[in-house]
């Protein structure tokens, strides 16, 4: 890559590190907001949730409504109002303020990371677009391991208020580098969002969706519940709790990083069998955690598999759209991100299901049995795959017989 890509890219991780970190920091704040603003640990938990959906819901409408205007100017203009959502959520005094504030900026940044990956994209060469994009999606990694412990520090130290000046300081910053290194040139697709919604009309594309969402939603199943996992059933004193979280996000990195070489050999026909290790890993808990080190190992591994698929699903939707519904190529590069939020809800719900009706540590297989289904939508999607190939190189060596007889 040019300098002027490894600037471009450098300048995109720092804005999903900037959009992760405004996005995360609200779960290390919730207990300060619901004392501040006299209301339910659960109402607080709301905040996280409505911002989940209103991502997964608003980033593919938006992300196609605004596709039709060139990237530079947009991309400005929308950190400008993810600042402005900042702020408001800085200075909000009620409950019903600050929750709308939350909403606004969850559509800001669903809209952002489609952009992001859609610029990286168009501009870096072919060879180096896995890469790039892992690189992009690790702003999100770091963004969980530094910027939500640093965040919820300014918040116990200066009030959760302050700890949203940070990120609306943190979007100013991204704002001024996004203005020195996005290509001005990058010109939007005009079409209507009927013609871009036909993106779902291939049932391959919906089948698609949920492979990323089945896997995040495996790993966040033991996720969401890790703490008490590591203090109930491996008995990991609190103190060392978040130093558990600390492994497991810098962990993390390397799958994300992983995952672009595994995106750059072709990962479309690879990634089943990441679902079925991450499967055996997640099930290896059940059995490990009878031992803190092989319970810690487990838990390392499964950091270590979580993100590998995310930069091979990334390609595979811009590359769809690009072949079959090329209006729809923005709304194509938010299909990852919002199925990643989709999963993070699925998982939750069924961690949320199992703690309630079984023990904390049968999370481990139950996990596992959704990567195997992750594995299984993989694997139909990739012999679907293989067989439209072969089907058009068929049809075009009979079209080619054809001509070389007449």
């Amino acid at each position: 890559m040019t300098r002027q890509h490894k600037l471009l890219t450098l300048n995109l991780f720092l804005l999903t590190f900037v959009l992760g970190t405004s996005e995360f920091v609200m779960v290390g704040l919730l207990t300060e907001v619901a004392s501040d603003m006299k209301i339910a640990i659960s109402a607080a938990g709301s905040l996280v949730s409505a911002f989940a959906l209103s991502f997964a819901i608003g980033t593919p409408i938006f992300t196609a409504l605004f596709s039709r205007f060139s990237k530079y100017p947009l991309i400005l203009a929308l950190i400008g109002v993810f600042i402005v959502g900042n702020m408001i959520t800085a200075i909000s005094g009620s409950y019903g303020l600050l929750l709308v504030s939350r909403v606004i900026t969850a559509v800001v940044t669903g809209v952002l990371i489609a952009l992001a990956m859609a610029v990286a994209s168009e501009t870096v060469p072919l060879e180096k677009r896995g890469p790039a994009i892992s690189i992009i999606f690790t702003g999100f990694t770091v963004a969980s391991v530094l910027g939500v412990p640093l965040g919820t520090f300014i918040g116990q130290w200066g009030g959760w208020h302050m700890s949203y000046w940070f990120t609306t300081l943190l979007g100013i910053v991204s704002l001024i580098a996004s203005f020195a290194t996005i290509p001005r040139g990058l010109k939007g697709a005009r079409s209507s969002l009927k013609k871009q919604l036909r993106l779902f009309a291939y049932p391959r594309i919906v089948l698609a969706f949920f492979i990323p969402a089945l896997s995040i939603a495996a790993t966040y199943s033991v996720y969401t519940y890790l703490a008490p996992l590591l203090q109930d059933v491996l008995f990991v004193p609190a103190q060392y709790i978040s130093l558990v979280f600390l492994l497991y996000g810098i962990v993390s990195i390397f799958s994300t990083l992983i995952g672009g070489k595994l995106a750059a050999g072709g990962g479309m026909g690879k990634i089943r069998y990441v679902f079925l290790i991450q499967a055996v890993i997640l099930a290896s808990i059940y059995v490990s955690s009878g031992s803190l080190a092989g319970g810690l190992v487990s838990i390392s591994f499964m950091a270590l598999v979580v993100y590998l698929m995310n930069s091979t699903m990334q390609l595979y939707f811009m590359d769809w759209a690009d072949r079959h519904v090329p209006e729809a190529r923005d709304l194509a590069s938010s299909l990852t991100s919002v199925s990643v939020n989709v999963g993070i809800a699925m998982g939750s719900a069924l961690g949320g299901f199992v703690t309630t009706n079984m023990e904390l540590i049968d999370l481990s297989w139950s996990g596992g049995i959704v990567a195997v289904l992750a594995a299984v939508l993989a694997l139909i999607n990739y012999r679907l795959d293989r067989g439209t190939r072969s089907a058009s190189k068929e049809e075009n060596g009979l079209r080619g017989q054809y001509e070389g007889s007449l």
